[in-house]
């Protein structure tokens, strides 16, 4: 199927979800899906269908939650800074770092639509998010911090991200990452910094509320 432009993607998204406040980030607008919304019960494979990937843009995921409440009690981690937002999906964590002062920040993922929804909550938030649709993985542009949430669900991914925070790591960049208990999470190599009791859905967690972490890459 074609491509759909971003003023299509951003049309689709502004008509399947709703503007709401994520619970442990109310601060924070963004163009979410619950229950209301169909885009809520279709199915991946009904989704690829009209050529659209699973809609990870359209939930507030524990370790975003987590990671951008940590970014705003904590402005200091981003302020001032060049930051990266890895797998950003809606960007709540860009947005969050941006609200606690960030000079810069790029929201990177991968999924085409993550464009729109990042535009579009950004403009709800009155910020200014740059997008990166391209796989980052490896790459280093310089950036004084790397905010990662909810990243070390797959093993060949998590074989993927290690070695690439540790090259930034080493080179200075402080690398966070939101976690609320992935099977892949390289703890060996984390140190903790906060500890949240996360609200969130239970048709995507199989549960009410998830204890998310956040570390630091060390």
């Amino acid at each position: 199927m074609k491509p759909l432009s971003p003023e299509t993607a951003a049309g689709f998204i502004r008509a399947n979800t709703a503007l709401m406040r994520p619970p442990h980030v109310p601060e924070v607008t963004l163009h979410l899906a619950d229950e209301a919304h169909d885009l809520w019960h279709r199915t991946e494979e009904q989704l690829a269908e009209i050529g659209l990937p699973p809609p990870f843009w359209a939930f507030a995921w524990a370790g975003g939650q987590g990671l951008a409440r940590y970014v705003l009690d904590h402005p200091d981690t981003v302020a001032g800074k060049r930051v990266l937002d890895f797998a950003s999906g809606s960007g709540l964590v860009a947005i969050a770092a941006m609200k606690a002062g960030a000079a810069e920040i790029v929201g990177a993922d991968i999924d085409p639509f993550c464009e729109a929804a990042i535009r579009l909550n950004a403009d709800a938030n009155d910020v200014t998010v740059s997008f990166a649709g391209s796989d980052l993985v490896g790459h280093d542009d310089g950036w004084d911090a790397v905010l990662a949430g909810d990243v070390f669900y797959e093993k060949p991914f998590a074989d993927r991200l290690v070695p690439w925070f540790s090259a930034l790591r080493q080179r200075g960049t402080e690398v966070l990452v939101g976690d609320p208990g992935r099977s892949y999470l390289p703890r060996e190599r984390l140190e903790k910094l906060a500890t949240y009791e996360v609200p969130v859905t239970r048709a995507l967690e199989d549960a009410e509320v998830k204890r998310t972490t956040v570390w630091r890459f060390v």
